[in-house]
This record gives structure tokens, C-alpha cells and sequence, in this order.
């Protein structure tokens, strides 16, 4: 198909040395045959029709009009690509990316420079890619990803175990048995499917097999060598999504090769993203590609090494439509200097190194604390952002200042040292910061958690000494925020943040010592206020015809007779049609989370989904139930796939698996 300066073409397939044939969408400009030009690479399982298809034609035309080829490849058994895909960052999938940059960069059209980016799975194997060393990747622009796969993803977090994790693993089981699209695959399109069904994995089988920060992990996390991190990297997060720690890391491990931006964005590219303000990503691109792909000069090369939006107290709301605050720029990144706080004599936590305290104070939060918190992985500024956190601070022991006389403003990670004690071998310590407004409205700022027996070692993990006080140290999410005068600071620590993560398996609670504990604030220091250009369009996505209407559902369910909280999500993209290739395709996700407050093997989570495409005489469906319940000894895990073509059931699949819990 042909633009007005470019072509668009799905086309052209790419054959892997195991002859394996990988799907292309490829945004090419004119001219090229002749005048080589530079190509960007994404590398998804996302499919490129029936997925991504809106947010890639709102970036790669406008990239290609710039002279900039795009190239957005289905990864192995995904979309219309052949094979099967076999987990998640696996050698097999960045090998391959491996032979796709070097099938670019052999194109009569190919200037021999590529450069690679994504968001999420497309910005993390963008990071794992470029540490693998081919030749033709001479830059990258990851965003909402991750340095370290245990500590910063959907799976764990510091020893805990996040309730993303069963929902991602449905989310990809969903996602991965979809069909592919006959219009472009023929009539093997079944024979695909079906190869598909019958062997992809449940990736929650293998992900619960590696509690521990164990070589598992330590594949494709590039902290692993940042020092061997040969390329440029510009590097993007939101405060409000779960991957805010990456580019805060990536500046101090990998040096002036990496750049971060971080706004106040959930889990979306910067030009489309809430809440706003946005940023102008396919300005920022372009010049970031002509400078490094080009050898351009421009405005790239004066790129500050950490831009920052410091939010100034936005309020929790149904949806947090615009943030307030003001962006910030550091020209190199150095660790902040750190403001101590502690808790005085009255019980207050007060800017000063050491406190005396209040005595020791036993907190054991309700195993429902924590409906406040929001999701891990954050799409959209609605319920699934931390609400007010009165409603957590309820079940937790709660520090706060006196109002402030001045402002204070802090840019990094803020850390936390306390002696604690446990009667059992281990326990979940969840730390918040919290903004009190003068109204009384409470605005998380950023939160930690630990698996205690975590504290020393991800990889060794050791239980507690029962009932001795042991110090430990607790390093909280990146944050970049300015707490106004008239506010309070809160510190909010709590045993429980559920569903946000699962509960410790005994939930014995712990005594504080309240003497011991010192909280360290990251100073923004010297900085500049500087202007991030926001995009000119304001609806950068395109809109296709919509059959009938999405609707979203959160509710949060206490039964006052059973004893059992629920909280439940519901989400119905609606059915969409393309307006020019016609597929039509729909997905619904229902997922619920159930507990009693006093009894952790209580717990509970089921996460269905249905994903459904068609054209005019074909359809294809399917069903997917993924399950999660433990004992105190173990998880149980499960999950089914039954697929329909034109609503009769063609194939079904059970998984099972139990895993005892290693400190988990």
C-alpha cells in the first residue's frame, strides 16, 4: 500500500536459518532503492494485525516520512509468524532478533544502521538484544522495561510474589493462542493454530519453578554486565506504572551510554500516555535515530542524561486525567545526597538521623490490606492507579510528620532501615510513602516490599532468627516528587499490600522497633527546570469501527457473613474492526481475587479470558482459564485452553502444576 511519501506492506517475510518464516509490517520511504536509509526494529508476540496495529501506525508513518524505515516483526509463533514461541526472553528469541537485524541490515534499502525499541516486552528484549553484541544495532529506545527480570518485573519483587504474576501468565496464554489470520496466511492457517494450541506453554509452570534470583533470572538481565553494554540507550518510564526503577538503574549501571526520561505516565509510549502531560515521542525518536543511526548532529547529542516530571501532589481520583508538576533536568546522574527522617519521642517521624522512638509496636495488617495500592502494571490512569490511601492505611502502622514549613523534593529511591522481629521463618514487609494533604487526602508517592527472608540475599534466601531483632534495609521504588508546605509526609508500614502481592504463609506479623528505624530521602540536588515538548496531535492514535462498546468493571466485594474480601476485574476491549485489512477481533479478561482476612491459605485467583477474531464466513476463539490457590506448603497452579472455529470446538488443553514454596 502506498503513502503519500512511503509504502506499507506485510508483504515480505523473513526465513530464519531453521527455516522458520517470521510475519513483517514494514513502513518503507521512498526513494530508498537508491538512497539507503536507516531501519528501526520492533520484535513482539503482540501480533502486528489483531494487536498493535494502533499505536504502530501512529509512530512508523510518521518515522518513515522522516526517512526512517520501520520494521515491526511477529516474534516466533506469534501473529502470522511460524513455530511456537517457547517461554518468555528466551535464547531461541533473541537469537533470532539476532538474524533479523542482520537480515536488515543486508537490504539493498538498508544504510547497515539499525537501531531497535519497544515498550514492555518490546523494550526489554531490545536491552537483551543489544548486550548480545550484532554488529548492525547501533542504538536502542526501551521503554516501560526492565535491568534485572527478578526485582523489576511482573513476576517477583523483592522476594514476594506478585498477583501479576498469574495474570500476566493468563494474559500470554490468551494472547498466545490466538489464530493466525488466513488473509495472509492461507488456508494453513488451521494447521498453524493448531500447532500452536498443542505446544505452547503455560509460562506460569516454568515462572513458579524459579522463586529465587536464581540463573533463570539472571538470563537477560543486563545489570548482570552493565558494563558490557555496548550501545546507546535511551531509557523511559512513568511514575505511575511498575517499571519506574529502570531508568534510574540504567543511568547508574550502564553510565553515559544511557539516557532516562521519566514522566508521570502509566504503562503507555509518552505521546498517547496518561496522565498528561505527554511528551513528543516521535520528535524525541526521530532525532535520537538520525543522530545515532545518521551520524546527524542535532538535538540528541545535548541530551541531558536524567529528565525527570516532578508530580506536586496530584490527587487520587477516578481518573487522573493530568498530573501537576514540572519536569526537571540533570545533565549527568550522580546517587542523591539523602535527607534522614526518623520517628522522635512523640511518635512523629521527623527530619532528624536518629530518633528515639516510641518502643517497639507489633503490626499484623488484615490479609485484605492493600485494595488501595492499584495494579502493579498499570494501562490505564482509572482504578488501576494507587487510590486514597486512607483505605490501606487502616491495617497499617502509620508515621506521619508535622505539617511542612517549605517544600522538600526528592528525585530517586528512598530507603528504609529497621530492626524487626518474626515468630516464623519469614514475613512480608511493605513500607509506603504517602503525601497528607491538608484535607486529609492521602497520595501514595512510591512503596516497597520484601520477602524478609529476602533480606540479605535473593538467591540464598534464610529464614528469620524467631524472635531475635534483626536489621534490615529495604530499598523503595523510584519516585520524583515535591511534598508542598501545609503537607505531611506519611510512612505507612504494613504486613499485608493485597492483591498487589500474596501473603507470607504462616502471616505471623512482626514487631518494630520504632528506635531503629531510620528512612533516607532522595534530595533532588542541583537541577534546571527545563520545557519537554508535548506532541501536536492530541489524538496520535487512529480509530477504528467499533461493533459494539468496551466496558471496564472494578469492585472490591467484603462479605460480611463468609468473612472473605473479593476483588474483581473486568475488561471488554469491545469488537474493533480494521478499516483496512477488515479483520475483526474482541477480548475479554475476567479476573476475581479472593481472601479471608485471617487466613493466607485462603487465597485465591482465576483470571478468564476470551479472544475472539473473524471475517465475514470464518471466526476463530478461544477460552482460557488460569487459575492460582496455595497450601502452606505449596502453590497450585492451573490453566486451559479450549479453541472454536465458527463456535465448534476444535481443540482442548489442561495444565496442572503444585510447587512448594522455597521462601515464598
Amino acid at each position: 500500500m502506498s503513502q503519500q511519501g512511503y509504502t506499507v506492506s506485510e508483504e515480505q517475510w523473513i526465513t530464519l536459518n531453521d527455516g522458520t518464516r517470521l510475519a513483517t509490517r514494514i513502513w518503507m520511504p521512498e526513494g530508498s532503492e537508491t538512497a539507503p536509509v536507516p531501519t528501526v526494529l520492533e520484535f513482539l508476540p503482540y501480533r502486528k494485525r489483531g494487536g498493535t496495529d494502533p499505536r504502530d501506525e501512529s509512530t512508523y508513518p510518521v518515522f518513515a516520512e522522516a526517512g526512517i524505515a520501520g520494521v515491526r516483526v511477529d516474534i516466533r509463533g506469534s501473529g502470522e509468524s511460524g513455530g511456537v514461541i517457547d517461554g518468555e526472553y528466551t535464547p531461541q528469541e533473541l537469537s533470532d532478533a539476532c538474524e533479523v537485524i542482520d537480515w536488515i541490515s543486508n537490504q539493498t534499502w538498508s544504510n547497515g544502521n539499525v537501531g531497535m525499541m519497544g515498550i514492555s516486552w518490546g523494550g526489554f528484549n531490545c536491552l537483551q538484544v543489544a548486550a548480545l553484541k550484532p554488529e548492525a544495532l547501533k542504538a536502542v529506545i526501551s521503554i516501560a522495561s526492565t535491568v534485572d527480570r527478578y526485582n523489576d518485573d511482573i513476576h517477583y519483587k523483592n522476594g514476594c510474589h506478585l498477583s501479576a504474576q498469574l495474570s500476566w501468565a493468563a494474559t500470554m496464554l490468551a494472547y498466545q493462542s490466538r489464530s493466525p489470520d488466513p488473509a495472509l496466511v492461507g488456508d494453513k492457517w488451521k494447521e498453524m493454530w493448531l500447532e500452536r494450541l498443542e505446544n505452547e506453554p503455560f509460562f506460569m509452570e516454568e515462572w513458579i519453578e524459579h522463586q529465587r534470583r536464581d540463573e533463570f533470572w539472571k538470563h537477560g538481565s543486563i545489570c548482570e554486565d552493565f558494563e558490557g553494554f555496548p550501545i546507546p540507550a535511551l531509557v523511559i518510564a512513568g511514575w505511575a506504572d511498575g517499571y519506574r526503577n529502570t531508568p534510574v538503574k540504567a543511568v547508574e549501571g550502564i553510565g553515559d551510554k544511557a539516557f532516562a526520561l521519566i514522566g508521570p505516565w502509566v504503562h503507555k509510549y509518552p505521546h498517547f500516555a496518561y496522565p498528561k502531560p505527554r511528551a513528543d515521542f516521535h520528535g524525541e525518536a526521530i532525532a535520537w535515530w538520525k543522530h545515532w543511526l545518521c551520524g546527524e548532529s542535532n538535538s540528541a547529542a545535548a541530551t541531558p542524561q536524567m529528565r525527570a516530571f516532578i508530580l506536586d501532589g496530584p490527587r487520587p481520583r477516578l481518573r487522573r486525567e493530568e498530573d501537576p508538576g514540572y519536569w526537571v533536568a540533570k545533565p549527568s546522574w550522580t546517587p542523591p545526597e539523602m535527607q534522614p527522617m526518623s520517628i522522635d519521642v512523640t511518635g512523629e517521624l521527623s527530619f532528624s538521623q536518629e530518633g528515639p522512638g516510641v518502643g517497639s509496636i507489633f503490626v499484623r495488617s488484615p490479609l485484605d490490606t492493600g485494595t488501595a495500592s492499584g495494579e502493579w502494571f498499570t494501562l490505564k490512569p482509572d482504578a488501576e492507579m494507587a487510590g486514597d490511601q486512607r483505605i490501606d492505611d487502616a491495617g497499617a502502622l502509620v508515621f506521619d510528620s508535622v505539617p511542612l514549613n517549605e517544600e522538600a523534593v526528592y528525585l530517586g529511591q528512598p530507603k528504609i532501615t529497621l530492626d524487626v522481629s518474626c515468630a516464623a521463618d519469614w514475613e512480608n514487609l511493605v513500607v509506603r510513602l504517602v503525601d497528607v494533604h491538608p484535607d486529609g487526602t492521602a497520595t501514595r508517592v512510591t512503596y516497597g516490599v520484601l520477602n524478609l527472608a529476602h533480606r540479605d540475599s535473593y538467591e540464598q534466601p534464610t529464614a528469620m532468627p524467631s524472635g531475635e531483632m534483626t536489621q534490615v534495609t529495604m530499598t523503595l521504588d523510584a519516585c520524583g516528587y515535591r511534598f508542598a508546605p501545609g503537607h505531611k509526609i506519611r510512612l505507612a508500614i504494613s504486613t499485608s499490600s493485597w492483591p498487589l502481592i500474596l501473603p507470607s504463609p504462616d502471616a505471623p506479623g512482626l514487631t518494630i522497633d520504632t528506635a531503629s528505624l531510620r528512612l533516607a530521602l532522595p534530595m533532588i540536588g542541583e537541577h534546571e527546570h527545563i520545557d519537554v515538548a508535548q506532541p501536536d496531535n492530541p489524538n496520535p492514535l487512529p480509530t477504528y469501527t467499533m461493533h459494539t462498546s468496551s466496558k471496564t468493571r472494578r469492585n472490591v466485594d467484603r462479605d460480611l457473613v463468609t468473612g472473605f474480601t473479593n476483588y474483581r476485574v473486568y475488561e471488554d476491549t469491545g469488537l474493533e474492526e480494521h478499516p483496512q485489512n477488515g479483520l475483526r477481533s474482541q477480548e475479554i479478561r475476567d479476573e476475581i481475587w479472593s481472601i479471608s482476612p485471617d487466613d493466607p491459605a485462603s487465597m485465591t485467583g482465576q483470571s478468564r479470558w476470551t479472544t475472539h477474531f473473524e471475517r465475514d464466513g470464518w471466526s476463530a476463539s478461544t477460552k482460557t482459564n488460569s487459575k492460582i490457590s496455595c497450601t502452606r506448603d505449596e502453590w497450585i497452579i492451573s490453566g486451559s485452553v479450549t479453541a472454536f472455529e465458527a463456535g465448534e470446538e476444535v481443540f482442548h488443553r489442561s495444565y496442572e502444576k503444585r510447587q512448594r514454596r522455597d521462601f515464598m
